[in-house]
C-alpha cells in the first residue's frame, strides 16, 4: 500500500472519525498502524546485509508495541534505560538480549538481580576504569555471569572511553575476573547528523567518528575474541550512513518509526509521521483576548498576523507541535498550561468545540508516557489500545 506523505485534511478527518467512533474524548497519543509498518520496512530494507537490528525500548515505551515490532523485523535485541523497563521486559520477554543505553549507577543493576533471575540476558554499559571495577566487584560478590559492554566516545563527548591505555586496561580488568566477561562496545555518534553537509563537515566527522571506534576496537582486541561480540552504534538519526558491517555489527534506533519532529531531516525523509496527539478543542472563540490587555489604552497583544481566533484545547504544554487545524500555533504570550492550552489561528479556522486538535510530539521517549493507552488506528478504525511503561527516568 502507498501512504501519502503529506498530512492532509482527509488524513486528519479519517483519525477524527476513528476516534470518535471509539468514544475517546480526552487527551489521546495515537499512532497509525500503516505508517508504523512502513517506517518499519523502510528501515529493515536500508539495512546492509548482515547488520542487526536493536530496538530503543524508551522511544518506543510500551511492551505490545515492542512485541509488535520484533515480529515484524524478527529481532531479539532491544536496549533499555533504567532498571524499572529493564525488570519489566526480562519478565515479560525473557528471551530478548538486552543492552543498556546508558551506564547505570551499580547500585540499580544489584536492585535487578535482587528480583531477576542471574542467567537474565543483560548487556550492562560501563564508561569509566570505575564503573568497570564496581561492576566486576559486583559480579563476584553475587557469583553472577554479568556481560559488559563499554562505551566508547566517538564524537558525541558525553563520556565514555577514549581510544587509550584505559580502555586497554578496562578490558584487561574484565579478563582477568571469574564472572565478568567483554561482550561488546558502544559507539554512539548521534551529533553525525546535526553537521552540516556543506564544506564536508557531515563526511569528515563521520570519519573521525569511526577512526575513533576502529581503534577502540583494536585496542580491545576485537578480532582475537573467541565469539563475536556486540559492537553497536548509529541510532535514529544516522543508521542510514552504515553501510556495511565491517566496524559495526548492529543499529540502534526506536523513533525513526514513529517519527516525531524532532527527526524531521534529510536523512531520514523516507520514514513518515506515525504518531500524533488527538485532543479536544473545549472552546473555539472570535478574537484574540489575553488578560490584562483591557486595561492597557492602546496597547494590544502580540500575535501572528491574520489571526483571528483562539482555540483552548482540552490539556496542552506537552513538547508537541500542533499540526492540524493547519495554521494554528500556541500562545506563549498568553503562557503554556497543561489544564488548557491556548492556540491562535487565522480567521479561515473551521473547527469547532469538540472536534479534535492534532499534535506531532516532538520526541517520543517522554510524550508517550503521558496519555495513558496508545490508541491505535488501521484502516480508519481504533483498532488496538497498548499500555505504555510506567513514567521514569
Amino acid at each position: 500500500m502507498t501512504l501519502p506523505s503529506s498530512l492532509t485534511p482527509d488524513y486528519f478527518a479519517s483519525l477524527s472519525a476513528a476516534l470518535d467512533a471509539a468514544g475517546i474524548a480526552q487527551p489521546t497519543l495515537i499512532i497509525d498502524r500503516a505508517r508504523l509498518d512502513h517506517n518499519i520496512d523502510t528501515l529493515m530494507a536500508d539495512l546492509p546485509e548482515g547488520m542487526g537490528y536493536r530496538i530503543v525500548a524508551k522511544s518506543l515505551p510500551s511492551i505490545p508495541l515492542i512485541r509488535y515490532i520484533r515480529e515484524r523485523t524478527g529481532t531479539d535485541r532491544l536496549m533499555t534505560f533504567n532498571l524499572a523497563m529493564l525488570l519489566q521486559i526480562a519478565r515479560e520477554m525473557p528471551d530478548a538480549d538486552q543492552l543498556l543505553g546508558k551506564p547505570m549507577p551499580v547500585a540499580a543493576a544489584r536492585a535487578f538481580y535482587a528480583e531477576a533471575r542471574p542467567d537474565a540476558k543483560v548487556q550492562w554499559l560501563v564508561d569509566t576504569p570505575e564503573r568497570v571495577e564496581q561492576y566486576i566487584a559486583l559480579a563476584n560478590e553475587l557469583s553472577v555471569p554479568m556481560r559488559l559492554v563499554l562505551e566508547i566516545d566517538v564524537g558525541l563527548h558525553r563520556g565514555g572511553f577514549s581510544a587509550d591505555e584505559a580502555l586497554e586496561r578496562a578490558v584487561a580488568a574484565i579478563k582477568k575476573s571469574n564472572q565478568a566477561r567483554l561482550t561488546g562496545l558502544m559507539g554512539y555518534e548521534p551529533h553525525v547528523a546535526k553537521m552540516p553537509e556543506k564544506g564536508g563537515l557531515r563526511e569528515r566527522v563521520l570519519q573521525g567518528a569511526w577512526e575513533v571506534y576502529r581503534k577502540a576496537q583494536d585496542l580491545a582486541g576485537v578480532a582475537d575474541t573467541p565469539e563475536p561480540l556486540t559492537l553497536n552504534s548509529a541510532g535514529s538519526p544516522t543508521y542510514r550512513l552504515w553501510r556495511d558491517t565491517s566496524l559495526a555489527n548492529e543499529v540502534s534506533a526506536g523513533s525513526v518509526l514513529v517519527k516525531p519532529t524532532d527527526f524531521d531531516t534529510d536523512l531520514l525523509e523516507a520514514h513518515l509521521p506515525a504518531s500524533f496527539i488527538a485532543t479536544p478543542a473545549l472552546k473555539v472563540l472570535d478574537g484574540v483576548n489575553i488578560a490584562g490587555f483591557d486595561f492597557i489604552p492602546g496597547r494590544e497583544p502580540e500575535i501572528p498576523e491574520g489571526h483571528a481566533k483562539t482555540v483552548y484545547t482540552f490539556g496542552g504544554n506537552w513538547m508537541a507541535k500542533p499540526v492540524w487545524p493547519e495554521g494554528l500555533v500556541a500562545n506563549d504570550k498568553y503562557g503554556r498550561s497543561s489544564n488548557q492550552q491556548m492556540l491562535t489561528g487565522p480567521a479561515s479556522l473551521t473547527i469547532r468545540a469538540d472536534e479534535f486538535v492534532f499534535f506531532r510530539p516532538t520526541q517520543s521517549e517522554a510524550v508517550f508516557l503521558q496519555f495513558g493507552d496508545i490508541a491505535v488506528i488501521d484502516n480508519g478504525q481504533v483498532v488496538d489500545r497498548w499500555p505504555v511503561f510506567p513514567a521514569s527516568a
